[in-house]
C-alpha cells in the first residue's frame, strides 16, 4: 500500500526483473521532482523519484519507469550488488556489541561492554586506547535501561555537536556567515540542510566519518546561507574553504551504508 509522507509524499514499493533478478525498488512520488531520478539508499535500497501523479503527464509512469530501469540496468544491478557487500561487511564487524567494530571519525574501534559501578545511574561512554586499537568502551548502568546502540548514539551526538560547532567557527567568519540555529537529526537521504533563517540541520551520523568529511558537509551547508542552489558560483565558494571537497563528498557516497548501519545490532553468529 502506498504510504504517506512528509510534503505529500507518496511510496509504493514494487518490483522489476533485471538480468534475470527480481529487483525490489521503492517508487517515490514528491513535488520537488522533475523527472524521473535513480538513488541507492543505504537503508531502503533502489529508489525510483518522480513528480506526483497530478502532475500533467505523470499519472501513469509504468511504460516509461520500465524503459528507464531497463536501460540503466547495469548501473542497478553494479550498485545494488556494492550494496549487498558493504551490508554483509557491516555484519561481520559486529556492531555495537561487546567485540563489535563501530567507526567512529573514521576509524573502526572496537566496542567494550562493562558493568558500571552499582552506584551509577546512566550508562556512560569512554574512547580509550589499546594495544590491538582504539576502543570504545561502554560502562552499563543496572538503572539505565536504555540498549548499548542507543548509549553510544547520545555519546555520538554529543561528539558530532562538538565538533559541528568547531568546524562552524573556524569557517563561518570567513564565509562572512553565521547560524541561527543548529540541530541534529538522522535523515537517510542527505548529510546536512541550510534554511534561508539560517537554521542549519546536519546528520550526527557525520562524526562517524573522517573529520574532513564532517567538514566539507559543514562547509557546503555554510555556504549555502550566502548562495542557494547549486551554480557555479556556490561551488567556488565552497572550494575556497575546501578544495578537496570533490573527494570527501565521494567518500560519503561510497560508504552511505556503513554509516547508516554503524548501530544496527548484527546478529549473533553461532
Amino acid at each position: 500500500m502506498p504510504q504517506p509522507g512528509p510534503a505529500s509524499i507518496v511510496e509504493t514499493e514494487r518490483s522489476i526483473r533485471l538480468g534475470g533478478t527480481s529487483i525490489k525498488y521503492l517508487l517515490r512520488r514528491t513535488p520537488r521532482a522533475r523527472g524521473l531520478r535513480l538513488t541507492i539508499d543505504g537503508r531502503r535500497g533502489l529508489v525510483v523519484t518522480v513528480p506526483p501523479a497530478s502532475r500533467r503527464g505523470w499519472t501513469n509512469v509504468d511504460d516509461r519507469l520500465e524503459t528507464f530501469l531497463r536501460e540503466r540496468q547495469a548501473w542497478v544491478l553494479r550498485h545494488l550488488g556494492r550494496l549487498e557487500k558493504d551490508r554483509a561487511a557491516a555484519t561481520a564487524r559486529g556492531g555495537p556489541r561487546d567485540g563489535g567494530r563501530i567507526s567512529y571519525r573514521g576509524e573502526l574501534h572496537r566496542v567494550r561492554v562493562l558493568a558500571a559501578s552499582p552506584r551509577a545511574r546512566r550508562s556512560t561512554v569512554e574512547r580509550a586506547g589499546a594495544d590491538d586499537g582504539d576502543e570504545l568502551v561502554v560502562h552499563v548502568a543496572s538503572r539505565d535501561r536504555r540498549p548499548v546502540e542507543r548509549v553510544l548514539e547520545a555519546w555520538f551526538r554529543e561528539r558530532a555537536l562538538e565538533a559541528i560547532e568547531r568546524a562552524i567557527a573556524v569557517h563561518a567568519p570567513p564565509l562572512g556567515v553565521a547560524s541561527s540555529a543548529i540541530a541534529l537529526r538522522d535523515p537517510s537521504s542527505r548529510w546536512g540542510s541550510a534554511s534561508k533563517q539560517g537554521r542549519l540541520m546536519f546528520s550526527w551520523r557525520l562524526v562517524l566519518a573522517p573529520p574532513d568529511a564532517l567538514e566539507t558537509v559543514v562547509v557546503h551547508e555554510l555556504a549555502h546561507l550566502r548562495v542557494f542552489g547549486h551554480g557555479p558560483g556556490f561551488w567556488k565558494l565552497v572550494a575556497s574553504r575546501r578544495p578537496d571537497h570533490l573527494a570527501q563528498r565521494a567518500w560519503l557516497r561510497r560508504h552511505s551504508h556503513a554509516l547508516h548501519a554503524a548501530l544496527d545490532t548484527a546478529p549473533i553468529q553461532e
